[in-house]
């Protein structure tokens, strides 16, 4: 599974920690962003540009902010307000090339961060460590591309050759060295950044992440706890500590308890910021991604909560449809999830979003709908390919059995979990399809060819006979056979086969009977029509009555015979 993305921004949210300032006030604002306060980093932001409107570094922070709450739209107004303050600000054309780049915009991106290199000064990385950190941000919740992270290496170690000892240059590049999940030189750049600066909590947290992704638990505490005893109140170190813990309970059986020490330190984060939407938005953030039903009841408490804030970020709207859905509570997901996908900008929309809306239509009883909503999400990420299952069972029980048919039939061709009973719904799927057509159409004898092969991979697949193959397998041969009067006994071998399989059970159900007197009386008609062989054909006829007295064939046959 790729993780860059997830690696990519626990990383790049340490890096203010360690900023140096150019004026005290922008200091404070920058402690205010690294600790991840960012409603009063913002008031801070908006002050100084107001207090000071001619520096453009304000204006770059303020936006950057905006950028890191995912509201391009408005970093991009603060990006332009530097710009317009001082037309060769550097910083301020990063942040557009940045707003560009989550937009998908390369074209723009590129061009803005070279203009942004061709105004830096010959000794200023700041430039460089933002570009950086751009090609890490993640457009429309996708995973950071190959192509972005070694872009955002390549930037940060030309910074690198300006200023060999800038610790955000070195956490820049660690961070991408960590999303290409390349641990060792990361490792490098975090240490380098404490030797440099031992009072860096920031970097103490980046060992720990690293340490978090290697499953080294224990050494990613120490980490951490190291980060809070250079600054207690340096709220991230909470924030990893906690989904160290989520990861930690979830990949050892063991270590269950970890879960609530995960949502202990998530309140402690929460206590040290300012209790923004924002901070609410990282807490909805880490209970999703915590995939576990207690935690889908809070998060769709905290959604509620937010979704009521005057200044609530929209993405809110998608949390509280995924939780709702997982809650079973579908009409609150249902209005939630189209609040989302109507409101937010389209680029902002993921195949997860489809997912959840079609499976929240389908919960609805809008099927066809929902239906479209996940062949969607699957057009727009093959790899979830469970969404063809879905989709196969959806049709199914809609009783569109040619459509579900074809559906388990790529579901099978895609997935490595297909079951037996997914080739069986195939089967089946092809089977009636064929036995109830559509209203004025012949039926295919393709269908049964594709039933007849879906039913006998369950027969080579199986590791003990399975006899609701062989009957089906008998069904089908049945159906090529229908002319009982001129019967070829196609079907011969698969009810025998069925026969023999449902007889050696210890004990027989009802529609076992049911299903026997059926393969019996086919048996019957072979012998009297094809072989002529009327002791045989009266053996079968009064084993089928002796399963089902309601035989109507094998009546008729003993009626006859009289």
């Amino acid at each position: 599974m790729k993780i860059s993305s997830k690696v990519a921004a626990a990383a790049l949210g340490l890096l203010f920690a360690g900023s140096a300032a150019k004026a005290q006030s922008l200091d404070d604002a920058k402690k205010a962003i690294g600790a991840e306060q960012y409603s009063k980093a913002k008031s801070m932001l908006k002050n100084l540009t107001v207090t000071q409107p001619t520096k453009d570094e304000d204006y770059f922070y303020l936006g950057w902010v905006y950028l890191q709450q995912d509201e391009p739209d408005s970093a991009k107004l603060w990006f332009n307000k530097g710009v317009a303050v001082n037309p060769k600000s550097s910083l301020n054309y990063v942040g557009l090339g940045a707003v560009a780049f989550v937009d998908k915009d390369r074209t723009t991106a590129t061009s803005d961060f070279n203009q942004s290199l061709a105004f830096a000064g010959k000794k200023d990385v700041e430039p460089y460590v933002y570009i950086g950190r751009a090609y890490l941000l993640s457009p429309s919740g996708a995973p950071v591309q190959p192509a972005d992270e070694k872009a955002a290496v390549d930037i940060t170690t030309k910074g690198l050759a300006i200023n060999p000892k800038s610790t955000d240059l070195l956490l820049a590049r660690g961070a991408a060295y960590l999303s290409q999940l390349d641990n060792s030189n990361a490792y490098s750049d975090f240490s380098s950044a404490l030797d440099i600066d031992p009072k860096s909590a920031a970097a103490d947290v980046a060992l720990g992440v690293i340490s978090k992704y290697s499953n080294n638990y224990t050494n990613a505490e120490q980490s951490f706890q190291a980060a809070i005893a250079i600054d207690p109140n340096y709220g991230p170190a909470y924030r990893e500590w906690a989904e160290t813990d989520l990861r930690w309970s979830n990949n050892d059986a063991s270590q269950a308890a970890k879960r609530q020490e995960a949502v202990e330190h998530y309140q402690k984060y929460l206590s040290l910021t300012d209790m923004s939407v924002e901070s609410q938005m990282r807490y909805a953030d880490f209970l999703i991604s915590a995939h576990d039903p207690a935690d889908y009841k809070i998060l769709q408490q905290v959604a509620t909560d937010l979704s009521k804030s005057a200044n609530t970020n929209l993405r809110i709207y998608r949390y509280l449809g995924y939780a709702a859905y997982e809650n079973k509570d579908y009409a609150a997901g249902l209005t939630a999830m189209n609040t989302w996908m109507t409101k937010a900008d389209p680029k902002r929309i993921i195949p997860a979003d489809y997912l959840y809306l079609g499976h929240l239509q389908i919960a609805s009883g809008q099927d066809s709908i929902g239906m479209m909503n996940l062949e969607k999400a699957y057009k727009l990420d093959s790899t979830q390919t469970d969404v063809l299952a879905e989709i196969a069972k959806a049709e199914y029980t809609d009783k569109k059995y040619k459509q579900a048919g074809d559906e388990y039939a790529l579901y099978i061709s895609k997935s490595n979990k297909a079951t037996l009973n997914d080739y069986f719904r195939e089967g089946s799927g092809y089977y009636f399809a064929y036995i109830y057509p559509a209203a004025k159409t012949t039926p295919d004898t393709a269908l049964l060819t594709k039933a007849d092969s879906a039913f006998s991979k369950i027969q080579q697949k199986a590791t003990t006979p399975v006899a609701i193959a062989a009957l089906y397998r008998a069904y089908v041969a049945d159906a090529k056979d229908a002319d009982r009067n001129n019967i070829k006994g196609l079907a011969k071998p698969f009810y025998e086969d069925f026969i023999k399989i449902t007889t050696s059970k210890p004990s027989i159900t009802d529609g076992d009977k049911k299903n026997l007197a059926i393969a019996y009386d086919y048996l019957g008609t072979y012998y009297e029509y094809k072989v002529k062989d009327m002791a045989q054909a009266t053996d079968n006829y009064q084993k089928a009555l002796a399963n089902d007295p309601t035989n109507a064939q094998a009546l008729d046959y003993m009626k006859r015979k009289k």
